[in-house]
């Protein structure tokens, strides 16, 4: 675990750099929160390590609300 390429995190169905980062920030609250991780990753990865990699193995994803 380490650098992550944005490139990397933007998909077909991710059309957003700011989408996917505001994701991110409320996964790691979350996981702050003790929330359990969806990835394995060491004991001392930051939680916005771990908030990104689970974005990266599609492990969790935003969905846009209709009204």
């Amino acid at each position: 675990m380490g650098y992550i390429a944005m490139q990397e995190l933007l998909k077909e169905n991710q059309d957003s750099i700011f989408k996917v980062v505001t994701l991110a920030s409320r996964r790691a609250l979350e996981l702050g929160t003790g929330s359990e991780k969806l990835v394995g990753a060491p004991p001392n990865t930051k939680i916005t390590t771990i908030a990104f990699e689970e974005i990266l193995a599609d492990k969790i994803r935003y969905k846009i609300r209709t009204k």
